[in-house]
C-alpha cells in the first residue's frame, strides 16, 4: 500500500525531472576555456535561453545570469544554477564596484558536489577550474 502511494508520487516527478532534461541545452563545449565570455554568454541570450540583465554583479565585476522562464542549461550533466562572466569593455557587461577579476572571465554554477563535478570536467578535457561553492553547489570556471 505504502509502495503504491510512493510509486505514484515519484514516478511523475521524475518523469518530469528526465523531460525537462531532455530539452536542456548543454553547454560542455564552451565550458572548454577556448571560448570568450561574450561567445559564452550572446548566444544564450539571443536564443532567449538567458536572462539578459545580470540578476547580481559581483564586486570583481562577475556579472551572474540566471536561465530564462522555462529555459534548463547542462553543463558535464548537471543543472546549472547560474552562469557567469566578464569581459572588460564589453557593453554586455557590467563592471562592479571593486577591482575586475581580471580582463576576461566565465563560467557555470552547477547543482552538484564537488568530486562528481571535477570528475566529468576533467574527463571532458577542460581546464576549467572547480570550486566548492555551497553544499551540492559548485563552480566550473574559466579564467582568460
Amino acid at each position: 500500500m505504502i509502495a503504491a502511494r510512493l510509486v505514484r508520487f515519484v514516478l511523475p516527478m521524475t518523469l518530469a525531472s528526465l523531460a525537462a532534461l531532455a530539452h536542456a541545452e548543454a553547454l560542455d563545449a564552451q565550458l572548454d576555456c577556448k571560448s570568450t565570455p561574450h561567445a559564452f554568454i550572446a548566444p544564450l541570450q539571443e536564443n532567449n535561453l538567458l536572462e539578459k540583465k545580470p540578476m547580481r554583479v559581483e564586486p570583481n565585476s562577475i556579472n551572474a545570469f540566471r536561465a530564462a522562464k522555462g529555459a534548463t542549461l547542462t553543463a558535464y550533466g548537471f543543472k546549472v544554477y547560474a552562469l557567469v562572466a566578464y569581459q572588460k569593455d564589453d557593453p554586455l557587461f557590467r563592471q562592479g564596484k571593486g577591482e575586475p577579476i581580471g580582463d576576461a572571465a566565465y563560467g557555470a554554477v552547477v547543482w552538484g558536489g564537488d568530486a562528481e563535478v571535477e570528475q566529468k570536467v576533467r574527463a571532458a578535457g577542460s581546464d576549467a577550474v572547480v570550486r566548492h561553492v555551497a553544499p551540492f553547489i559548485t563552480a566550473i570556471f574559466c579564467k582568460l
